[in-house]
């Protein structure tokens, strides 16, 4: 028999190693960069050599690396193994086999062998047959125990080939080669086959056929029925998806799929989410860099980009109406049955089905044959059924459009949800479209969450360059590139290659027509280029303003936008051709004009004929242009159904087109929103969008988050129409107005128009305004100029000026804060000024400073991440505080701030006495600063949040600072972490926290504390009844600590008068439970072992109010804090509900579990009603677990 060696050794080696041998050679493998990190922590020894072949790493006669790593695990045994078989290799010797080698005597001498037959006609020879084995074990996988009955073992050797084994396609390998080795010249491919199909695994034997041209088909043996269908499938795809002409009036140009290109991005699970409070969130920082931009799908099937430890079963891709979802997954399916991308060669049978043409009651193998196969293909419904039950692991269904998906379709026990929730072909993978928030997380958790962008901007010059291709003027190609990328109305309409060429089709008529300043200007203006195109083909006149009046005027056109409205109120985007007949429209003058096109549904079962709009856009233009018009005779609501802040959301393109296209339709809208503002968002206060130092609650978040929402609309509808009526409705629609947007944006137009025209008869609330990303400083300063052109003494403003590193706002010219300054001086109403990451120097810094005296009202000043400031720039803000006596916030934070500058500002602040809040923290102050702050601190009695991170306090400092600390009785924000104060220092503190009753936030992590003092932060916390944060993380403490420290939590106690100071009666002695905690942060203690964890879990049920639990294990590079098996099920049972029942987060980086433990914890975490993410080292994922669920984020 002919053998490979090579491979015999992989798989000896890999059905040998034990754990911590596998361990050992997966670190050095990856920690010296030899493979992908992501790919070897999941990969067993087998996949690990195969992977280092076909990187050729390793090869045919040379296995140095193989021999090195494995003396690097101590198996010198199959090092010496691995070199005699590349000696072999390399000198062309045949090489025995490990299962040969271990046939021979103890002498040497080999035992008997047969010899493998000559090849016949009646088979391959035994040795031909090796070469299949790796291919058919990657496919039949779990179902080895089928193919192992139809093999003829019986299942007392089944049983035996499991339990040596520890993963299927091991089981699988075992399995093959033990059949080989019992059958000899019997062991043909055309027996193996026969025995995958009797197992119903078609799709294994299609594939060998497919991937291996020389396996014969059985003399006689007619194409399968498989082969038929998935030829009709593949040919109907080529017949009708390939190619389409987007432009009516020229046959010439044509797009076919290949040509479309999208971006997609992967979503964090948790993103679907409301994000909360970033103060506490140690991911949120994170949460910007996991968004991922794709490729292609093919990067789903990529561990490092996905974290998933299996090929991903259910893939939702969402996206908004009209952003290219349909045309996107034609295209997949044109490719997959090409088998161009992964997601072909992964499945024999791909299936597109438009979920609009599902109806009531179908079946799946109805809608496959409806709309996948032509009627002239001699397929039955049921011979489809049985062909995806053969094939289920191999087949693939591409859903587009769950949004579309009629109500009785999409009922529990319909055939959609059952595919969805596994009931109907489990092993299938499905990638389903859908807009947002459509419920397809009703009966499915998507393995990955994709985004789909739209129109790909790389592809936006090469497609321009396309169309003026085709009509002969090339010349025109960049101009339009160039402009396009610097007008943000056209950035929104060209995310689909249908709308790109009707702007190419308007550049080329006249280019003035694309540069509007709204997006009404600009689609009357398309309209208006259709309508000429119309005209001077049909020999109609065209006036030389606007439109024919037979058109303008006419029916047809009012008529669609009916049509139009009324299909955007059912969430559809088709008109049902019958129904425009009905109506008796003009389609044929619709059809010419080429606002619409006419289609034929892919449904056999339900033919029908629909208008399609070019765009959801141009639909919703037509509907707002109907809207404008009816609004003389009908009342808005009525008319809309415009009855909740949500609706109006919902309708936000078509509110911003109606109010475009008439001034009383815009007067109409505003006055509706104003009184829809005032019933819904009564509780809303200008403070809750400031910075929160305590956790926020989740209905306000959601609120405020609408109310953000509805702000943007309503200036969008100002920029629509800058007239005073509109304003007006905007005055009473917005007691807070708000922009955090460049001011590139079509908003901050609208804010420029609206601050323009304030008075002190309509000021708002508050005005925020958040200037950064991309925007460079002197353009900002510019903006500010051009809106604050009077002054506005009542006028209470909100300013913050930063933005990400990549695009500060510069302010380090002081010509560029001195024109600033002169800006400002006309609002002296100004409570806050955020200038981090601007770039400021102690020169620049300076007129700033001096303009202090024109805003003697100035409430809050943010000068943080200017680390160049440093002690010079702190010498000059020193000489402009007495100009702010209301200042009640500072935050100085990386600043540069040294002692030397902290000890001579210090006499500056004594005048602050309505400080609210300092933040000095990342400055090299130390206690000889500190001490000067100390000495002030007492005056600061309204002082309510102190954070002083990472300033270089030590135990000596804590002394100096407790006293002053003792009389800010009013605190409830206290930070210190990154200080080393150690035991000593909390000792001191502790002491005093009694006396701090108010404190709601003490953050304590990377303090250097231990079990030695923790007892002493113990006592004191029953005295803290209003915490709601607690974080000590990051220390030294063990599990005595956290267990007592928990256990305090967790339980009722009672303070005894005992713990007052003698003499001092003042502490309160009634019994204490908490029901404030809302964030409690012990990970990361150097001392706390999985049993101490375990101990926590048992305990830590018993917080009500519990959003946010951080109970990670330390990061040792020995290996993480194990979770033994009973403390993983208390784990899980905590997280049952009623039991913490509003918990948010869980953290458990640094732990590992066995597959039981991690298994029960991720199931009660997907189960928990209110849990959105549950955070979790990747490298303690047991092999083998299920890491899909979506609550499941690992790091």
């Amino acid at each position: 028999m002919a053998n490979n060696p090579r491979q015999d050794l992989y798989l000896e080696i890999s059905r040998n190693l034990v754990d911590e041998e596998l361990r050992d050679l997966r670190n050095y493998v990856s920690g010296a960069n030899i493979l992908s990190a992501g790919f070897v922590q999941k990969a067993d020894a087998h996949q690990i050599f195969n992977q280092l072949e076909k990187e050729r790493k390793v090869k045919p006669g040379d296995l140095a690396l193989l021999a090195d790593l494995l003396r690097k695990i101590g198996r010198h045994d199959y090092a010496e193994q691995a070199e005699k078989i590349a000696e072999s290799e390399g000198k062309g010797t045949p090489q025995p086999s490990t299962s040969q080698l271990k046939r021979k005597g103890e002498d040497g001498e080999e035992f008997p062998m047969k010899k493998p037959g000559s090849c016949r006609e009646e088979g391959l020879p035994v040795g031909g047959i090796w070469k299949y084995f790796y291919s058919i074990k990657e496919k039949v996988s779990s179902d080895w125990k089928d193919l192992a009955f139809h093999l003829g073992f019986k299942q007392p050797d089944i049983d035996n080939i499991d339990g040596r084994n520890r993963d299927d396609k091991s089981r699988c390998m075992d399995l093959l080669e033990e059949w080989l080795k019992r059958n000899g010249e019997r062991a043909t491919i055309e027996v193996l086959m026969e025995a995958l199909s009797e197992a119903n695994l078609q799709s294994v034997v299609d594939g060998l056929r497919k991937n291996f041209p020389e396996v014969p088909v059985p003399v006689g043996a007619a194409v399968t029925e498989s082969d038929v269908f998935q030829k009709s499938v593949k040919k109907y795809y080529d017949l009708k998806l390939s190619h389409f002409k987007p432009l009516i009036w020229n046959d010439n140009f044509t797009l076919t799929l290949n040509d479309i290109f999208t971006q997609l991005e992967l979503v964090p699970k948790h993103e679907k989410h409301l994000k909360t409070s970033q103060t506490y969130n140690r991911s949120e920082s994170m949460r910007g860099e996991q968004r991922k931009e794709l490729k292609s799908l093919d990067d789903l099937f990529n561990p490092d980009v996905t974290g998933l430890s299996t090929a991903p079963r259910c893939i939702l891709i969402e996206g908004e109406a009209g952003g290219g979802k349909t045309t996107f997954l034609s295209k997949e399916a044109l490719d997959a049955v090409s088998q161009k991308t992964e997601l072909g060669r992964r499945h024999d049978i791909v299936l597109l089905i438009r979920l609009r043409e599902v109806r009531e009651g179908e079946a799946i193998e109805e809608m496959v044959w409806d709309q996948c196969v032509p009627e002239t293909a001699d397929i039955e419904a049921q011979t489809i059924r049985a062909i995806l039950k053969r094939n289920e692991s191999r087949v693939l269904f591409l859903l587009d459009g769950y949004d579309e998906l009629r109500p009785e379709a999409r009922a529990v026990g319909q055939a959609i949800p059952k595919l969805l929730s596994g009931k109907l072909y489990p092993n299938s993978t499905i990638v389903i479209t859908s807009r947002p928030s459509a419920g397809v997380q009703q009966y499915t958790r998507p393995d990955c969450h994709i985004h789909i962008m739209g129109f790909s901007e790389k592809h936006v010059e090469k497609y321009i360059r396309q169309y003026f291709t085709v009509v002969g003027k090339q010349e025109l190609t960049k101009a339009l590139a160039e402009h396009v990328q610097d007008n943000e109305i056209l950035n929104n309409v060209i995310q689909t290659p249908i709308f790109l060429m009707f702007v190419c089709l308007l550049w080329e008529e006249d280019q003035e027509m694309v540069s509007t300043g709204t997006m009404t200007g600009l689609y009357n203006n398309l309209l208006t280029c259709l309508v000429r195109k119309y005209c001077k083909r049909e020999g109609v006149d065209m006036p030389t303003e606007g439109l024919p009046t037979e058109v303008a005027e006419s029916e047809p056109l009012l008529q669609l936008g009916k049509l139009a409205l009324e299909a955007l109120l059912r969430n559809e985007t088709l008109l049902d051709f019958t129904e425009v007949k009905r109506e008796t429209v003009n389609w044929e003058l619709l059809l010419k004009l080429g606002v619409v096109s006419l289609e034929v549904s892919s449904s056999k079962l339900h033919p029908r004929k629909q208008l399609n709009f070019s765009h959801q856009s141009m639909q919703e233009f037509l509907a707002g242009r109907y809207v404008a018009h009816a609004l003389v005779n009908q009342d808005i609501v009525e008319l809309l159904q415009l009855t909740s802040i949500s609706k109006a959301l919902e309708l936000s393109n078509l509110l911003q087109f109606t109010c475009g296209c008439d001034s009383r339709a815009a007067q109409s809208v505003m006055e509706e929103l104003s009184k829809i503002s005032s019933r819904e968002f009564t509780h809303v206060r200008p403070e809750q969008f400031e910075r929160s130092h305590v956790p926020m609650d989740r209905v306000m978040q959601i609120s405020c988050k609408t109310y953000e929402r509805f702000a943007s609309l309503c200036l969008t509808i100002l920029s629509e129409r800058q007239e005073p009526e509109v304003l007006q409705g905007i005055c009473q629609a917005l007691p807070i107005v708000m922009l955090d947007r460049s001011i590139n944006c079509r908003e901050a137009t609208a804010l420029k128009y609206y601050i323009q025209n304030l008075h002190s008869a309509n000021l708002p609330d508050r005005l925020i305004l958040k200037i950064g990303e991309g925007t460079d400083s002197r353009d900002t300063v510019q903006y500010l100029q051009q809106c604050f052109t009077t002054s506005l003494p009542g006028l209470k403003l909100d300013l913050k000026l930063s933005a990400k590193l990549t695009s500060p706002v510069q302010l380090n010219s002081p010509d560029v804060t001195s024109r600033l300054v002169l800006v400002l001086k006309n609002v002296p109403g100004l409570i806050m000024r955020a200038l981090d990451l601007s770039h400021l120097t102690p020169s620049s810094l300076q007129p700033l400073v001096q303009g202090f005296s024109h805003m003697s009202l100035l409430e809050e000043l943010d000068l943080s991440v200017n680390r160049d400031l440093g002690d010079a720039g702190m010498e000059v803000l020193q000489g402009g505080l007495s100009s702010v006596p209301h200042l009640a916030v500072l935050r100085l934070t990386f600043v540069g701030m040294t002692a030397v500058s902290m000890s001579s500002l210090a006499p500056y602040m004594r005048h602050l006495v309505g400080l609210r809040e300092l933040d000095i923290s990342w400055n090299e102050i130390g206690d000889t600063g500190l001490e000067s702050l100390s000495a002030i601190l007492p005056i600061f009695t309204a002082m309510q949040v102190l954070v002083l991170q990472s300033i270089g306090i030590s135990p000596t400092g804590m002394r100096t600072l407790v006293p002053a600390l003792c009389q800010l009785t009013r605190l409830i924000k206290l930070g210190i972490s990154k200080n080393d104060i150690g035991d000593p220092g909390l000792e001191c503190l502790a002491g005093i926290l009694p006396y701090l009753t108010a404190m709601k936030v003490l953050v304590l992590n990377k303090t250097g504390i231990s079990d030695r003092e923790i007892l002493s932060l113990i006592k004191a916390l029953p005295h803290l009844v209003q915490l709601q944060v607690l974080d000590v993380s990051r220390n030294n403490i063990g599990d005595s600590g956290i267990v007592s420290l928990v256990q305090t939590l967790c339980q009722p106690s009672s303070l005894d008068m005992e713990q007052n100071p003698p003499g001092d009666k003042s502490l309160t002695t009634a019994p204490h439970c908490n029901n404030t905690l809302q964030v409690l942060n012990i990970g990361a203690n150097r001392g706390v072992t999985g049993a101490g964890l375990g101990r926590v879990a048992q305990l830590i049920s018993t917080l009500p109010t519990l959003t946010r639990l951080d109970m990670s294990g330390y990061r040792d590079t020995r290996a993480p804090a194990h979770l033994p098996d009973t403390a993983a099920m208390a784990l899980a049972e905590a997280l049952r509900i009623p039991r913490l029942p509003a918990l948010e987060r869980l953290v458990l980086w640094e732990i590992s579990m066995k597959p039981a433990g991690f298994q029960a914890v991720v199931q009660a975490a997907e189960e928990h009603t209110t849990l959105e993410a549950l955070w979790y080292s990747r490298l303690g994922v047991p092999e083998g677990a299920d890491t899909t669920a979506s609550c499941l984020l690992l790091w």
